[in-house]
This record gives structure tokens, sequence and C-alpha cells, in this order.
């Protein structure tokens, strides 16, 4: 059995998008600013209401380096425990693009297809045991799985670091009404507000940034669309990195609502942990 399996996004920038929260939307159909909110106020007060929530059903559609373009749908539960699943495409790499994972009892499963059946001996699924490869701590602390850092609710706090925030106007998306606010900010100005904010915000903040450190990405282009209760709809980031564009949009399709997610069946999973152990003892 092969012990390597092709998984698009590297199963990491967009691809684990988990987190202790997330960016929610409203089922209102309605957009409104308050006279006197600043396009600033409105959204600092979206970011403020991303704390309430405990679960989320979003859609992404974007570029990331070197992968190309890619798509994903998700639907994550955030508490009393974490769980997730997302089906994601790759769309420049063909058959070998698209995946399904999922994230259960602290264990994260990539495959699901037929071209990862081919890679492992028939076995559909990989298996992650998070605690067995030492990544049980990080999935604690974030609320995801290694990489894990990229997630809805994290990055669009950031847009409140912008200093040029201003409103664009009211838009529709995914029928509802909302208000559409951009701005840009610099890693230098997220790094200095980091301060700011309470000690789970700000780890959070920091995972991010350094993984678009990493990318060498200095400065990203936000935009937001708010809806009439002040939750973000939808969300955008973009950024020129060393290895090429990025270009992320989050749609916010459901909050709040009940999700579950189950394992794979037993003898379609080839574990990691254990093929890694027998390896060793070989």
């Amino acid at each position: 059995m092969k012990t390597s399996v092709r998984v698009p996004v590297g199963a990491g920038l967009a691809a684990l998008l988990l987190a202790a929260g997330a960016v929610g939307c409203s089922k209102e159909d309605k957009a409104s600013e308050s006279p006197e909110m600043t396009p600033a106020a409105a959204v600092a007060k979206a970011a403020k209401n991303t704390e309430e929530i405990d679960s989320l059903h979003y859609r992404l559609k974007g570029q990331v380096p070197e992968e190309g373009r890619i798509e994903a749908e998700a639907q994550m539960q955030i508490k009393p425990t974490l769980a997730m699943s997302m089906k994601m495409t790759a769309l420049d790499q063909g058959a070998e693009g698209t995946a399904e994972i999922r994230l259960v009892d602290k264990a994260m499963y990539i495959g699901g297809t037929p071209e990862a059946a081919k890679e492992m001996d028939g076995k559909r699924w990989m298996k992650f045991d998070l605690s067995a490869l030492g990544a049980d701590e990080e999935l604690n602390q974030l609320g995801g799985a290694s990489q894990a850092d990229k997630n809805p609710a994290t990055e669009s706090t950031f847009l409140t670091g912008a200093k040029d925030v201003e409103k664009v106007g009211t838009e529709t998306v995914d029928g509802v009404e909302t208000t559409h606010y951009k701005g840009t900010v610099t890693l230098a100005d997220l790094e200095k507000s980091i301060g700011d904010e309470d000690e789970a915000t700000r780890e959070k903040r920091k995972k991010s940034l350094e993984q678009y450190e990493k990318m060498g990405v200095d400065k990203l282009s936000m935009d937001m669309w708010v809806d009439g209760d002040d939750q973000t709809k939808q969300f955008r980031m973009k950024a020129d990195a060393d290895k090429g564009p990025l270009d992320m949009t989050f749609t916010f399709l459901g909050v709040n609502e009940p999700v579950k997610v189950t394992a794979p069946p037993a003898a379609e999973v080839a574990d990691l942990a254990e093929m890694m152990k027998e390896a060793q003892q070989g």
C-alpha cells in the first residue's frame, strides 16, 4: 500500500477551514446601517457577532497560490465539540482534484473517492489520528487540525484593522440584501493590533498571520457583506503571495443548524498512524 495520497490544496490553506468560531449569516433579507454608525463601526460590530456561532454551513470559491482554482462546501459544528465535513475540488487538477474531508472525534479523514482507493489498495479514506500524531494540542487551541489556522472568523476580524474601511453600497448576496464594505490592511498593522484582543483571539490571529508571512503576503485587500442583523453574509480576501495570487470568497449559507458528521466505515479506512508504526517495526 502506498503511504501517501494526493489531496487537493495540500489539505492545508483551503482544505481545512476549521475553527473554534465562525462568521455567521442571518436569515433576514434586509440590509441596514444606523445613520450614526460609521463603516468601521459596522464592520467591527459584525466581527463581534461571530462569537455567538455554534455551527455553520458555508461555501467557498477562489484561487490559492500553486494549487489554482478551488471550490468547496462545508458544514462545521463548533460547540460542544468540533466536527466538520467538506467536499472540495481543485479545478485545475483534473480527476485527482476532488476530495472529501471529515473531522470527527479528534480524527481527520481525507479521501472518499475512487481515485483515493486506487492509491491505497482499495481503501477510500486516509485517517489522521490527531492525538496519535501529536496534533491534538493544536486542535484544542485552534478548534481545527494541523494547518487549520485559516478560518472565516479569524480572517473576518482582520478588516477591523483597516484604516481605510469604506462603504461600497448595497448588494444582494445569495438572496439576502447586504451592505458591502471594503478596505486594506497590512500584516504589520495586524501584528500591532494583536495586543488589544483577548487571549483566545490573539492566538488565532498569530497563527493566521504566521501562515500569511510564510506565503510572502504583506497586505490584504478585504471585502465584507453585512446583512440587516449585523452578521457577515459574505467575505472576500485578496493578496499577492510569493507563489501566486490569493483570492478567496466565503459565502455563509446557514448558521446554528444541526450538523452531523460520522466517521467512514472502518473497512474503507487506512490509518496513517498504524501504517507509520508498521513501517518503523519493519
